[in-house]
């Protein structure tokens, strides 16, 4: 098959590609550009493939195996739950993927104060899925969403007092 047959067979169905041999970077761009997921059926792709990839997809990123920093922000710049798939992700990845979607801090082990205070100034409610929040961290959380009292335990008079003034 040669390689205009193959550009021609992904770009209908991008996972055609899973039938192919040793498909050039073009074939493979083309393929990803069609249908993101199609990055499974691939062995070691460039990082513009996997860039490609979760562009298209957000979810391509669980298939790709040490992606870069690059791959990595792509993806949770695409929607922030994508982190769920990114093994030791780095501050500036937990932080994209929590300015874009809050409640993706529910995938981050041990995140910094700055990741929480990201996370619930997106969505006051993120608080839920923060272990042990500053005063500071619960009392933006509170500011941007009243409700977020709801899910601090113990909170001091000063946050339950912002609470109800955001109710």
């Amino acid at each position: 098959m040669t390689e205009q047959e193959q550009l021609a067979a992904v770009q209908k169905y991008g996972s055609a590609i899973q039938y192919l041999k040793n498909p050039s970077e073009a074939v493979q761009l083309a393929a990803v550009q069609k249908y993101g997921l199609a990055i499974k059926y691939l062995k070691n792709p460039s990082e513009a493939v996997q860039l490609a990839a979760v562009q298209q997809n957000r979810s391509a990123i669980q298939f790709i195996k040490n992606p870069s920093e690059a791959v990595q922000l792509a993806a949770v710049q695409q929607h922030g739950w994508a982190i769920e798939y990114i093994e030791n992700p780095s501050e500036a990845v937990q932080l994209a993927a929590v300015q874009n979607y809050g409640r993706a801090i529910r995938y981050i082990k041990n995140p910094s104060e700055a990741v929480q205070l990201a996370a619930v100034q997106q969505d006051g409610l993120a608080i839920r899925y923060i272990k042990n929040p500053s005063e500071t961290v619960q009392l933006v959380a509170v500011q941007r969403d009243g409700r977020a009292i709801y899910y601090i335990k113990n909170p001091s008079d000063t946050v339950r007092t912002w609470a109800a003034l955001f109710q």
